[in-house]
């Protein structure tokens, strides 16, 4: 059966407790409804799994959690069997009958969420030479199901699939101003570091008389024409989750104190627009 890399020793315990099943845990009255999760939040388990798809919960059995290591409190962890009503994204082949762990929140009388009948949406990878099992990309990558969150998934999954997708974003590699050669006039380009070392740029023009002005750029062709990322868009995820709050020492490579400090105060400008990344999951 699936596992997570954190819970290797309970799988035996699992399979016998699957098979034996004497009960499910207690579980709350009332069915869980959608997550209040961010962009940020759907985003970081669509970016990370291979399969990502609704199923509807057939069985349900707690995992003791002393056979749980890493459990967070007010949490349980459960054993789910589930069959695959809709698959966003993966192999065809996954599979219809699914065997997974997943950790849950405990409401405030210490039960489950009613999740048997239930749909949920699940980010996963299938595990190998064992047809049907999955591996959560996260102990909490079940979410409860709701047309709602299936849509915004189903969205960010688009931005992710598609030819000209933004690349994960590591750091700033190099920084630099180059002043106009008017007064008020001049350019900051910050080059990033990113997955596979595709091409991103900011750039950042200044022009007399006008507010500075930024944009981002993710292949070999600069625009600095463009207009910075809308919000909730897999470009803005990029630079607003991961960008860091100030240049690292030694980034910024422009060739004078003044423009140095151009150029930093250009960054702050951009991280400003950004703006923060909310996220709801812990």
């Amino acid at each position: 059966m699936i596992r997570h890399a954190s819970t290797a020793s309970i799988w035996g315990f699992a399979l016998a407790l699957a098979l034996a099943l004497a009960g499910t845990p207690a579980e709350s009255a009332e069915p869980p409804a959608e997550p209040a999760v961010s962009y940020a939040d759907l985003a970081d388990l669509a970016d990370r799994a291979p399969v990502v798809l609704r199923a509807q919960v057939r069985k349900v059995a707690a995992v003791e959690p002393e056979r749980a290591p890493g459990l967070r409190p007010g949490w349980a962890r459960i054993y789910v069997e589930a069959q695959t009503q809709a698959l966003l994204a993966g192999p065809a082949q996954t599979g219809s009958a699914l065997r997974y762990l997943a950790d849950v929140p405990l409401d405030a009388k210490g039960k489950a969420p009613r999740l048997t009948r239930r749909s949920v949406l699940l980010f996963a990878r299938p595990v190998v030479e064992r047809p049907g099992e999955l591996q959560l990309v996260a102990p909490d990558a079940q979410l409860a199901w709701g047309p709602a969150t299936e849509q915004r998934v189903r969205a960010i999954l688009g931005e992710l699939l598609a030819a000209d997708a933004a690349p994960r974003v590591h750091k700033v590699r190099e920084a630099i101003h180059v002043p106009g050669t008017l007064a008020g006039e001049g350019e900051t380009q910050l080059f990033l570091e990113t997955a596979g070392d595709q091409p991103a740029t900011i750039s950042v023009v200044h022009k007399p008389g006008e507010a500075a002005r930024w944009s981002a750029s993710f292949s070999e062709v600069l625009d600095t024409a463009g207009t910075p990322p809308p919000r909730e868009t897999l470009a803005w995820y990029r630079l607003a989750c991961f960008l860091p709050d100030g240049l690292d020492a030694g980034v910024n490579v422009s060739a004078t104190a003044e423009d140095r400090a151009q150029a930093e105060a250009d960054y702050a400008m951009v991280r400003a627009e950004l703006g923060e990344c909310p996220r709801a999951r812990g």
